[in-house]
């Protein structure tokens, strides 16, 4: 069964050492996340690592389908950086579903500077677990 304790490292109020993510927005069809990350999230000087992209474009994704009532697993995914993302001013990410069926959603997301620039796009497919039931 799939249970938050608050401690997700994306967005858990409990995880000290997570990225604190709490501005979401759901407007029915597109899911959207406002994050500032500051230096404790970088790799190179000033840009923001690569596996912290990952890890705020599979947030926004699988709080997407969430929202809807589908508790779901990442079960596979796809990043594209397209260019440097730099650190210390709000990003946006959004993401939509692309398909669903049955226990199985594909979803799309792209990370945004504030200009609206595209710094890295990814796919996903997540999957109910068997267990679950949508929660309405």
């Amino acid at each position: 069964m799939l249970k938050d304790n608050r401690w997700c490292f994306a967005c858990g109020s409990q995880n000290p050492r997570g990225l604190q993510m709490a501005d979401f927005d759901f407007d029915g069809e597109t899911y959207t996340a406002r994050w500032r990350p500051s230096k404790f999230y970088q790799g190179w000087a000033e840009i923001l690592h690569g596996g912290i992209i990952a890890a705020v474009l599979d947030e926004v994704m699988t709080r997407l389908v969430w929202v809807q009532g589908y508790p779901v697993a990442t079960v596979e995914m796809t990043v594209r950086y397209h260019q440097q993302t730099p650190i210390d001013q709000e990003l946006t990410a959004r993401a939509r579903q692309v398909s669903a069926k049955r226990r199985l959603f594909e979803v799309e997301s792209e990370l945004l500077l504030p200009d609206g620039t595209v710094t890295a796009t990814a796919t996903a497919k997540l999957l109910m677990p068997k267990d679950e039931q949508r929660a309405d």
